[in-house]
């Protein structure tokens, strides 16, 4: 493995452990009553590289999971973060 494709690893597991993290917030605000992440914010970052943490962290807290857009939405996004991961790193290599 060379750096770019480390850097890239890196760069998807950082935005995995973001995503995870937003939504276990987004799941405390929700059950306390206060301002919650826009919808937006949680699948852009699944968008950019988190889908993997966004379907753990959706099944984790158990947020998001009534919602159809998130069942179906989310896990497309993991499947679309694993393909252009390894295409970044089959291209970068």
């Amino acid at each position: 493995m060379n750096g770019w494709q480390g850097a890239v690893l890196l760069y998807a597991a950082a935005m995995s452990v973001y995503a995870f993290a937003l939504f276990g917030i987004d799941k405390k605000a929700a059950r306390k009553s206060r301002r919650r992440i826009p919808e937006k914010r949680l699948f852009a970052a699944g968008f950019l590289g988190g889908g993997i943490g966004a379907w753990i962290g959706m099944s984790a807290w158990r947020h998001k999971t009534k919602h159809a857009s998130f069942r179906i939405g989310v896990p497309l996004l993991a499947v679309w973060s694993v393909a252009a991961l390894g295409a970044l790193v089959w291209l970068v290599r």
